[in-house]
């Protein structure tokens, strides 16, 4: 005999179903009046539901597309935690998504996944009332969308409209607008990409551009996807220049949109570093850098620079203008994402001659750069141990000494104990044994205690 009686089936014409796993019991005017379901906004329909479609949606795209977080919980699946698009009900009273429980089904499972109760009949009966309260919940949520992004589309046509006919304040706060809008809505993007606008907000900037509407006009163009010959026209000196200025001078949230909208360019494969005033940008680009009081500013300009670094003509540049020092002292209070761009640029930079210089008369390079071998990242340690091979590798006497005391001979011994790349290995093993050269075989081993490195 069963733990508990199977529920009465209900006529399939029945507006009242259970459904899910807490004794929820809906119908369709009920899910009105809880707000699951809206109502047709007045107009006498008695609290029904008013979904206008013109031809039947799929609810698997709405459901996709939506991407909701706010779904009701009675619409989930217990079993894979997804809104349901074919609900089947147990015996047990418990409603899951259809191919989620025949799967559990075919593992030899025959209890409700829920309950853990023994099934006394283990056919699956579609639950019509929660399928359409399912569909007519998703379907209201999806036409509003569709609805506002029309909306969105079509206020910002008309602010690309004004801005061809306005002047002065005018234009910008027809920018301003138009910059919240395409940060707010990626159907505005698109609008303003396929109705030309990035030509014509990019004629906006020049020589006598105000800042008031260049930092606008680049706040909307870094949020934009360009193509190659929209990069083209942004690349031209005038406007490249005029970008340069306002990361000097602009507010930070400008500075930012500079910086990101300068790494785009130079992410093209046309772009030459002529193109960019370097010692003007670099000045702005490590005052962004160290301003403690904004790390997107910290993270934008690093990745800027990093960028920046794979051009070999600028590689001298960035180190006459002081980077290294700049950028040793700020790897303390860098975070992880931060810290792998710094030390990638210190490396990079290390490869030079006058880089190497740099970072050896730094007092804070060793330290700093010890403290991070085996703390964040493979690629960190990999970045770090060619920093300190540069370094101790110029002057093995006076940096291998200050290494060795800083900690990093057993750091070295953790690397090569480790189970990370064979080279990192291998390049810890050349460097430990140029550390060495300076010490009798006894105070090296003394050197290499692990718990110098714990602490």
């Amino acid at each position: 005999m069963p733990m508990f009686e199977a529920p009465s089936r209900r006529r399939e014409g029945d507006v009242r179903f259970e459904v899910g796993g807490g004794g929820h019991v809906l119908d369709l005017d009920t899910a009105v009046k809880d707000g699951i379901l809206g109502g047709t906004g007045g107009g006498g329909g008695g609290g029904g539901i008013c979904v206008v479609v013109g031809e039947k949606l799929d609810l698997q795209k709405m459901i996709e597309e939506l991407d909701l977080v706010d779904v009701p919980s009675v619409f989930i699946c217990p079993i894979s935690l997804e809104p349901m698009q074919d609900p089947v009900t147990l015996c047990t009273g418990q409603t899951y998504e259809r191919s989620n429980i025949l799967k559990w089904f075919s593992l030899g499972h025959f209890t409700c996944p829920t309950t853990m109760q023994e099934l006394w009949d283990d056919t699956v009966t579609p639950n019509k009332t929660l399928y359409h309260l399912i569909y007519t919940w998703f379907s209201q949520k999806y036409l509003l969308m569709k609805k506002r992004s029309e909306d969105v589309q079509g206020r910002a046509s008309e602010l690309l409209e004004t801005l061809k006919k306005v002047k002065g304040q005018a234009r910008v706060q027809a920018l301003k607008e138009l910059q919240k809008v395409v940060a707010a809505h990626a159907s505005a993007k698109k609008t303003v990409v396929d109705e030309g606008g990035v030509s014509l907000i990019s004629s906006l900037l020049g020589p006598f551009t105000s800042h008031a509407v260049g930092s606008e006009a680049i706040g909307i163009l870094v949020n934009l996807t360009l193509d190659s010959a929209m990069k083209a026209n942004l690349m031209e000196p005038a406007k490249i220049s005029l970008m340069v200025d306002m990361l000097n001078e602009g507010s930070i949230d400008t500075k930012i949109n500079c910086t990101k909208l300068i790494e785009m360019l130079m992410d093209e494969s046309e772009f030459r570093s002529e193109f960019v005033p370097s010692l003007s940008l670099l000045v702005g680009l490590l005052r962004l850098v160290k301003d403690k009081r904004h790390p997107n500013g910290t993270s934008a300009g690093l990745s800027l620079l990093k960028t920046m670094c794979c051009h070999k003509q600028v590689r001298n540049l960035v180190v006459s203008v002081g980077a290294v020092p700049q950028i040793v002292e700020l790897l303390p209070n860098l975070n992880p994402d931060c810290l792998e761009s710094a030390l990638y640029i210190l490396d990079v930079l290390s490869s030079l001659q006058e880089g190497k210089l740099a970072l050896k008369d730094c007092p804070n390079t060793i330290p700093n750069v010890v403290r991070l071998l085996m703390r964040i990242s493979e690629s960190c340690t990999q970045y770090a141990l060619s920093i300190l091979w540069a370094v101790c590798k110029l002057a093995p006497e006076e940096c291998a000494s200050l290494a060795v005391e800083a900690g990093l001979a057993a750091k070295l011994l953790l690397v090569i104990q480790s189970g990370c790349n064979p080279v990192l290995k291998q390049r810890s093993a050349e460097l430990l044994k140029l550390c060495s050269l300076n010490y009798t075989t006894t105070i090296f081993i003394s050197k290499c205690k692990l718990t110098r490195t714990i602490q």
